[in-house]
């Protein structure tokens, strides 16, 4: 079993993969993002601010990078008819 199916079973996947996931990966995105406004004359809340867009973005167009890097699908939709 390779690494991208592997993670694909898993219960971490199953969840990320969810609507409970993919709002919590917007809110971890938001979160970041208004952490980083509020720091945004130290270089910390610029990076933050730019961090934050990765999972606001993942979440919502429903994308799984942790997947696509593993070498498996990047659609949320794909992984999840792999896990079926």
């Amino acid at each position: 079993m390779s690494l991208s199916e592997s993670f694909a079973l898993s219960t971490f996947a199953r969840f990320i993969n969810s609507p409970t996931g993919r709002l919590a990966r917007v809110v971890a995105g938001l979160a970041l993002i208004a952490w980083g406004y509020l720091h945004r004359s130290e270089s910390a809340g610029i990076i933050a601010m730019v961090v934050g867009l990765v999972p606001l973005t993942a979440g919502a167009l429903d994308l799984c990078i942790i997947s696509a890097l593993l070498g498996g699908p990047i659609r949320g939709a794909r992984m999840a008819k792999r896990t079926s």
